[in-house]
């Protein structure tokens, strides 16, 4: 089995380059607010890295013997400090599918007193944010183009 042999950018077919040489993985992390309403975390990305500055949900680069589960629960550990022992995985959302390269966000339901933190330099700042506004911040790319839908995700995640 490989160790972490994930990190490296791929040359796409599309013509762009993409962060993870095994594709990449994001976690969609959700609870239900008092009212019941759901939330999603949200990270803010590190000036640094790649799409630096903007917000995003933890993700990165997928290992070659890692599932997308795997992977995103992996990368929200170190970027946000999840406890994958904390989430229960609800769905899987493909974002964006090149054929050569993809990126997968895995849905994950945490309980309101899980506790969360910056873990690595790659996190700026964590915020929960209601899934039904369309966050006035400035998003990653990829997100803001697949939020309608991780929004829908979500909801039936917590089931409202």
């Amino acid at each position: 089995m490989a160790g972490r042999d994930g990190d490296g950018w791929v040359s796409c077919r599309c013509g762009a380059r993409h962060w993870g040489r095994h594709g990449a993985a994001g976690l969609v992390l959700v609870r239900a607010r008092d009212d019941g309403a759901a939330e999603v975390l949200l990270q803010h990305r590190a000036g640094w890295v790649h799409d630096g500055g903007t917000w995003a949900v933890p993700g990165g680069a997928r290992d070659s013997h890692e599932d997308v589960v795997a992977a995103a629960l992996r990368e929200a550990v170190e970027e946000a400090g999840v406890q994958a022992a904390d989430v229960v995985v609800a769905a899987t959302v493909t974002g964006t599918d090149h054929g050569d390269w993809r990126y997968d966000y895995v849905v994950g339901v945490v309980a309101a007193g899980a506790a969360l933190g910056a873990a690595n330099a790659e996190t700026e700042a964590l915020a929960w944010r209601p899934v039904d506004e369309r966050p006035q911040l400035p998003l990653h790319h990829g997100l803001a183009r697949d939020w309608d839908r991780l929004a829908a995700a979500a909801r039936r995640a917590v089931g409202t």
